[in-house]
């Protein structure tokens, strides 16, 4: 027997074929939990399939198979499917292994306490922010983010925030696209008029959302550095434009600067430059 015909043997047939259907469907399964994910109240599997652009037949087996292993569950009722609880335990493990996230909780209570509004911590994923943890105002009428949410960048307080200190060569490739969408009649979206907000920004030391996100909505945001002084998170309060006026929007900007740098130095990280 040659030597190739010694190494083929036992191999199945178009095994490279069966491997890269193998990753093929491991990529599926992976984007029917991300469609799920920002779906809390549930899908049908025809929208699921649409979304996915994948034959029903083809979305229903990826399903089967997951929920066999307990990441996603399906409603008998209506026959929605949602994430189940594995899915959920393995994104806190994500939280709980980001030390900024454990260590800022303690913080974003004080604020809340503080302010009477929203506190929120958000970090960057490409050109949007991430909002990954939350302590809700007590006021009846207040600001709420589904954990997990985004925001774009140029259009959210904690976004324009990160895009503020980012190094300056990413924020020119974000920027570099030319205008960016506009959420609100509010928002920045020339790249001539972010240059001015970044510096703005970062001499004021904080960033406002002054309805640029949601209308009758004003946010403060600040960063939370690293070792080498880049943004690692950013901090911020929210409310209603009714309690959060120009005058106090600012003095709000200040406090969460102060906050900021608390947690900073507490993971053992550079404040920003004066």
């Amino acid at each position: 027997m040659s030597d190739v015909k010694r190494r083929t043997v036992g191999r199945p047939a178009n095994s490279a074929k069966a491997g890269g259907g193998h990753s093929q469907s491991l990529v599926r399964g992976l984007n029917l939990l991300e469609y799920l994910a920002s779906s809390p109240e549930g899908l049908a599997l025809s929208a699921l399939a649409e979304m996915a652009d994948l034959a029903p037949s083809t979305t229903h087996r990826l399903l089967q198979a997951l929920q066999s292993q307990g990441f996603v569950t399906q409603e008998n009722e209506q026959g929605l499917w949602r994430i189940d609880v594995k899915t959920f335990r393995i994104g806190n493990s994500f939280l709980e292994a980001r030390d900024v996230v454990a260590t800022s909780r303690p913080f974003l209570r004080r604020l809340t306490a503080e302010t009477g509004e929203t506190a929120n911590l958000g970090i960057r994923d490409a050109d949007t922010a991430v909002f990954l943890a939350q302590h809700e105002s007590p006021q009846m009428m207040r600001m709420i983010t589904r954990l997990g949410s985004r925001a774009p960048l140029h259009a959210s307080g904690v976004g324009k925030a990160l895009l503020a200190w980012m190094p300056e060569d990413e924020r020119a490739k974000l920027l570099a696209k030319g205008e960016l969408p506009r959420v609100t009649e509010n928002t920045l979206y020339q790249p001539d008029t972010l240059l001015d907000e970044m510096q703005r920004i970062r001499d004021q030391g904080f960033a406002c959302d002054r309805e640029e996100h949601a209308i009758g909505l004003h946010c403060v945001a600040a960063c939370v550095n690293d070792e080498h002084g880049m943004p690692l998170a950013a901090i911020s309060v929210s409310g209603p434009v009714a309690r959060i006026p120009e005058v106090r929007l600012l003095e709000l900007g200040a406090l969460v600067r102060r906050v900021a740098d608390e947690i900073t130095l507490q993971l053992g990280g550079q404040l920003p430059a004066s």
